[in-house]
């Protein structure tokens, strides 16, 4: 039975019509990203350095789990899209020719727009979620305890025998997909038009089924990057992740026609 809000929740999604993109497109999204990020880097900037601080912090807290580090650090890919909020408003201001800086950035985080604060709570429980499942996955199916990176590597990834790393890697899969084709423009919609969270998502799901191979290039960039970003002890966090942000506006630009008049 379809829930009686759907039918208005795609209505609300077909007034924004989903363009068709070419494969290479999430290139030029890099491009442009970085190109805003070198225009008002302070904002970006100071987004990358509070989230390598947290990637930081998190590491030394859980070290000894492993276990748990690894899906928080997943989890991490979840809820980042909306982090970025901030970064959203600084590309669009720039786009339009507007001022743009750190006020503006911040001014985003004000409590006026409640559709904001529920999908970041619905995006938190996603991570949450995948931090408990993966928890559960490595603690309650490796043969030995997993404390440590290297016994993640040596038990859990080089293992010769089981398929627990696959089972992982599946289960993680299983999740990020539907939350990435629920976010990849969804979070920069609601900021830019007046549009239910519902209509968001189903607008999203459309722009993902009209452009498969681009976004899953574009999916794989943003874990690719981000990956990066974290090996380099977090450092690199503090140039990727505002600049994945950036470019996630141009994606939302590119792949959403603009209102009609």
């Amino acid at each position: 039975m379809t829930p009686p809000f759907a039918p208005r929740a795609l209505q609300d999604s077909r007034r924004h019509a989903v363009r068709r993109i070419g494969l290479l497109q999430p290139l030029h999204w890099l491009a442009l990203g970085w190109r805003d990020l070198r225009a008002c880097p302070l904002p970006g900037l100071l987004h990358g350095l509070l989230l390598a601080s947290f990637g930081l912090l998190l590491a030394l807290l859980a070290h000894r789990q492993f276990w748990l580090l690894t899906g928080a650090f997943s989890g991490f890919l979840l809820v980042g899209p909306i982090l970025a909020t901030g970064l959203y408003d600084v590309s669009r201001r720039l786009q339009r020719g507007e001022p743009a800086g750190l006020g503006h950035a911040l001014q985003v985080w004000v409590p006026r727009d409640g559709r904001l604060v529920v999908f970041g709570v619905l995006l938190a429980f996603a991570g949450t979620g995948w931090v408990v499942t993966s928890a559960a996955v490595i603690t309650g199916l490796s043969p030995q305890p997993i404390t440590e990176p290297l016994q993640f590597l040596r038990r859990v990834v080089l293992a010769e025998q089981g398929w627990l790393f696959e089972l992982w890697l599946a289960v993680g899969a299983l999740l990020a997909a539907p939350v990435f084709a629920s976010t990849v423009v969804a979070i920069p919609l609601l900021l830019d038009r007046r549009i239910g969270i519902l209509g968001a998502v189903f607008t999203s799901w459309r722009a993902v089924l009209e452009n498969p191979a681009p976004l899953a290039l574009w999916a794989v960039l943003l874990t690719g990057l981000t990956v990066l970003g974290m090996l380099t002890a977090m450092l690199g966090l503090v140039v990727v992740a505002p600049w994945l942000a950036h470019a996630s506006w141009h994606a939302y630009r590119d792949l959403v026609a603009p209102e009609q008049a």
